[in-house]
């Protein structure tokens, strides 16, 4: 990757020291409450209402040999009403390959696959903050470090609901850590993992496309291959057509709660339909989110053009990643897990008091970002939506300070 080289004692290190300290000790505590949230999770009432049923119901299908019927909502509805007696009125509409990898679970009772796939998640959970740090270490405190993963509230809510978000998010941590270290054909590889919510993934990928970078898209469409391989034994032809019309069938019905209520999503399709749904007509709002979220993708692939300077590309990943998520067609706020990786290398780069401005709005949606009860009372008002221009505020925000960096550069080169 050809960015300028920091000094030695800046470049993040590639070992994890982890000693008998504070910070230790409160990731230990940590796990206890993790283990113990999912244990008691698992043993709660309400288990059989969480998102992970429509994951199990899915990997069911597999498991059973019905793989042609995925996708089959008669299938899926009486297989759920022989499982469930509390489920929510949910479908399965993962990529195939992601129920063939689960099928396995799908041989366990309900709840002791909810345990085993809650305890993969808080291992993910712990283990990214010490993998991430080197990149982005703020703050210094190891206590407050922890603490900002601990208090992101999209990575509770994807835990509690046993969705794949938080692997999604170590998707991303390693297709970044990976260009960091200059592998661009392991970060494509690593990004096209990804694709188990492909709807994130691809405009992510789209903006590498417009900036030319081969060696990531050759590992992309390898992975993509594969998975699309396993995808085709798992349900065969007619199994993929099905899947095909259920995502068209998806995509024309916002409305309908079974795929998702429409204004609990904090992506430009959210915010769009929420605002003029009522207004215009259902093409008129998907061409509208079409055409937003093209302009979206090019602006940041055009001025991701270079990489002057370590700082500029991970301020211009964070954006990235950022409107890789409002482009997205569904993004609850589980979805936003993400998010954390963006918000801490901001927090790395962070404006001086000379940017009062930039200051201002980073801080400020910053701050909102991490505070749990703000997601929890828009999500419990029905108004997720509103979480769309405050991700936009961060990422023009952190597309103009990624631009300082970059005019900084520019001059101190020139006087040099």
């Amino acid at each position: 990757m050809p960015v300028t080289s920091a000094p030695p004692g800046a470049r993040p290190s590639k070992t994890i020291n982890i000693g008998f300290n504070e910070g230790t000790i409160a990731e230990f505590a940590a796990a206890v409450l993790l283990c113990g949230a999912v244990v008691w999770a698992a043993r709660g009432p309400n288990v059989e209402k969480t998102d992970f049923s429509v994951t199990y119901l899915g990997a069911r299908i597999i498991y059973q040999g019905q793989g042609a019927k995925l996708y089959d909502l008669r299938e899926q509805a009486s297989l759920k009403s022989s499982l469930f007696a509390r489920a929510e009125p949910l479908i399965y509409e993962h990529p195939p390959f992601e129920a063939f990898f689960l099928a396995p679970l799908a041989g366990l009772p309900y709840r002791r696959a909810y345990l085993i796939w809650g305890l993969v998640n808080v291992l993910i959970w712990l283990v990214l903050p010490y993998v991430f740090r080197p990149y982005a270490p703020v703050p210094k405190d190891a206590l407050g470090y922890l603490a900002l993963w601990i208090l992101f509230a999209p990575l509770g809510i994807a835990l509690y609901q046993g969705q794949s978000s938080l692997l999604l998010l170590l998707v991303y941590a390693l297709t970044f850590i990976s260009l960091k270290r200059g592998h661009d054909f392991r970060a494509g590889l690593c990004l096209g993992l990804g694709l188990f919510k492909f709807q994130f993934v691809l405009p992510f990928a789209l903006i590498f496309v417009f900036r030319r970078k081969w060696k990531l898209l050759e590992g992309f469409a390898l992975t993509a291959t594969l998975l699309g391989a396993v995808s085709l034994a798992a349900v065969g032809w007619q199994g993929l057509l099905s899947y095909v019309h259920l995502l068209l069938n998806i995509a024309g019905n916002p409305d309908n709660l079974s795929y998702g209520a429409v204004t609990d999503m904090a992506s430009l399709q959210g915010f769009v339909h929420a605002i003029l749904g009522r207004r215009v007509g259902p093409a008129i709002v998907r061409l509208m989110v079409a055409a937003v979220s093209v302009f979206l993708v090019l602006l940041i692939a055009w001025r991701w053009r270079q990489e002057n300077t370590e700082d500029f590309f991970d301020i211009m990943f964070a954006v990235a990643l950022v409107v890789s998520l409002v482009t997205g067609f569904h993004l609850f706020l589980h979805d936003m897990s993400p998010l954390i990786l963006a918000m801490l290398l901001v927090c790395a780069h962070f404006p001086g008091r000379d940017r009062p401005g930039l200051r201002l709005a980073l801080g400020t949606t910053l701050v909102l970002f991490w505070i749990p009860t703000l997601y929890f009372v828009l999500l419990a008002r029905h108004r997720v939506y509103l979480e769309f221009p405050l991700l936009m505020v961060f990422a023009f925000a952190a597309l103009r300070l990624a631009e300082n960096s970059a005019d900084a550069t520019e001059l101190v080169s020139q006087c040099f």
